[in-house]
């Protein structure tokens, strides 16, 4: 038989980065008030220490009362998870400093014994004795892990000298990380509006089993992993592990009950129920603070195409939750009095004036990006979105704008990039920019790409890429991605925007009836939409509707009073001449000037 860490009589070794973390004075603070104590170390686990190991790519493999044992795929990811942790602990606001939680992080790398989930050796008892050696706030490494580090993070570290251990026979020379210099274009930074208090969190419940057959719980254990993967690539969302919502798999409570002690704003839950070969999945989003649905959708498939049949699930729920939560969102922030609003509040009151046709309340839009900017300079997505609001001056407000917007909007989405390198949101701000402003849509096409490996489930993404291949003269491929976006958020509040670059898709290639039949839908959902108004004006009189082309083209005018077709010609970044000739001949057919 074979042994503990063993295959036969083969022990089974591997390199493993381990770490150890506590909360120092922890038994203090029981003794003072446990009820609250266990409360706020629940709150500290489950909404920042395990969403950043799953962020570098760590495996939780012990939870030891107020401990955690840690191991992680390299030396150099186990280093930042615990300089982020400390940060993001480090800027959370508190109300009495007494009663925070302060961790104390122990690393070590070394050769350890695998036991099935477990691992052994030298190596993990060492993590935890130097884990035992750092003050509230410290990480202490081995110098092992130095080695690794030293010249891959910036990383300033102190030599803590030799240190004898219990029940090790040789000393251990110690390192404390005072810092890891914060290099902005290599990696994230900790962001204080993105601590774990902040944002809108969802804990996504164990699907149920309405089959009644114990075997088939495996489908909807499936279906809630893949939803929480696919949601916690979202920035803007805090996702309560899986580990931590499984405790709800058989046990009743209300929705308002969960989510109090989970700590969470919303729950996802859910049934699988299978019959014969036939599934159905029904999943619902609640307002845990107000007790109410506001979101339901039923999914019906087969246990043939169960993979499939999860990835569709998983997409369309995390296409639906995310504008769902952001008017809901949205309308909680606007019962606020400005003067009251933190970055992340004035961001979401700026998305509901950002696409208005009301002059006042797209510059309003403006107006907060720079406040919350203002209050949080490391907000990454603050920037990308007053990148997204400089884009839109641009292309709807153009009279509105001066001469420095443009480098303005390139300024912000590459601070936003700096910040935040690896939000799909902030990529593909970026990306647009560089191909409508900079007129450079080759290297946008590289840029989407990665904004889609970070987050395949981005509407937005797909929907602005689609923007790209029109500029390059690829307007089935543009339908294509429009599609992606359209299945994914079939109620996106930039439906009209989307719908608008499906007209313009059409109309490069010359099927002016179904140009215009996405243009009117566009134009009668946003009416002042302004890129709508011209491509429509160009569509009818392409279409030799003149009548309608002037008309559109007073409207264009009326907005634009400037508009010139030399100065459009010069900055829209159409690669094929062919498509620049055929929206200057419906400009000029509607009678617009030169």
């Amino acid at each position: 038989m074979a042994q503990a860490g063993t295959h036969g009589s083969k022990v089974v070794r591997r390199l493993a980065a381990i770490a150890f973390a506590d909360v120092a004075g922890f038994s203090r603070m029981m003794e003072r008030d446990d009820v609250r104590t266990i409360g706020e170390w629940m709150t500290l686990r489950q909404q920042l220490l395990e969403p950043k190991i799953r962020e570098h790519n760590g495996q939780l493999l012990q939870i030891m009362g107020d401990g955690l044992m840690i191991e992680f795929q390299s030396v150099v990811d186990a280093v930042r998870w615990a300089d982020d942790v400390q940060r993001a602990i480090a800027q959370t606001p508190i109300d009495e400093a007494e009663n925070s939680l302060q961790m104390r992080v122990g690393i070590n790398v070394e050769d350890v014994i695998v036991d099935g989930e477990n691992i052994h050796g030298d190596g993990v008892n060492i993590a935890a004795r130097i884990q035992q050696l750092a003050s509230a706030g410290e990480i202490v490494m081995t110098a092992a892990v130095r080695e690794y580090v030293w010249n891959k993070l910036g990383v300033v570290l102190t030599d803590l000298g030799e240190r004898q251990l219990k029940n090790i026979s040789r000393p251990i020379r110690l390192y404390r990380l005072e810092r890891v210099e914060e290099d902005v274009t290599s990696r994230r930074m900790v962001q204080p509006h993105l601590s774990w208090n902040n944002r809108p969190s969802i804990a996504v419940l164990p699907f149920r089993n309405g089959s009644g057959v114990a075997s088939d719980a495996y489908f909807g254990e499936g279906i809630t992993e893949d939803i929480i993967g696919a949601l916690a690539v979202n920035r803007s969302l805090l996702v309560i592990a899986r580990n931590s919502t499984l405790q709800y798999r058989n046990r009743l409570a209300d929705i308002p009950q969960i989510a109090a002690e989970l700590g969470v704003r919303y729950v996802l839950n859910g049934s699988v129920r299978r019959q014969h070969d036939a599934l159905r999945i029904t999943v619902e989003l609640n307002d845990a603070g107000h007790n109410r649905i506001i979101w339901a959708e039923r999914f019906d498939g087969s246990v043939g195409e169960l993979f499939a049949f999860q990835d569709r699930i998983a997409a369309s729920v995390v296409g639906a939750i995310e504008p769902r939560l952001l008017e809901v969102e949205s309308a909680r922030v606007r019962s606020k009095p400005t003067e009251s609003l933190d970055a992340y509040d004035c961001v979401l009151r700026a998305m509901a004036f950002n696409n208005s046709d009301q002059e006042a309340e797209f510059l309003a839009a403006g107006a907060l990006l720079d406040r919350a900017i203002a209050l949080d300079p490391d907000y990454a997505q603050a920037h990308a979105y007053k990148a997204w609001w400089y884009v839109l001056l641009l292309g709807e407000w153009r009279d509105k704008a001066d001469k420095s917007a443009p480098d303005a909007a390139v300024i912000a989405a590459h601070r936003a990039l700096a910040l935040d390198p690896a939000d799909a949101f902030v990529i593909a701000v970026a990306a647009h920019v560089e191909a409508f402003l900079r007129q450079q849509p080759e290297s946008a096409v590289e840029m989407f790409e990665r904004s889609l490996l970070a987050n395949k489930n981005s509407a937005f993404a797909w929907g602005l890429s689609a923007v790209t291949c029109c500029y390059l003269g690829q307007p089935d491929a543009a339908l294509e991605r429009l599609r992606n976006a359209w299945r994914l958020s079939p109620f996106d509040p930039m439906a009209f925007f989307f719908w608008g670059v499906a007209g313009l898709a059409e109309l490069l290639a010359q099927r002016y009836d179904q140009a215009l039949v996405w243009l009117l839908k566009a134009h009668r959902d946003h009416p002042g939409h302004f890129a709508c108004i011209r491509n429509l004006c160009i569509c009818h009189a392409l279409m030799g509707h003149a009548d309608e082309a002037r008309a559109l083209a007073g409207e264009l005018l009326a907005r634009d009073p400037g508009f010139r077709i030399s100065e459009f010609a010069a900055r829209y970044p159409l690669r094929r001449a062919a498509d620049l000739a055929l929206l200057v001949d419906g400009l000029r057919a509607a009678g617009l000037p030169e």
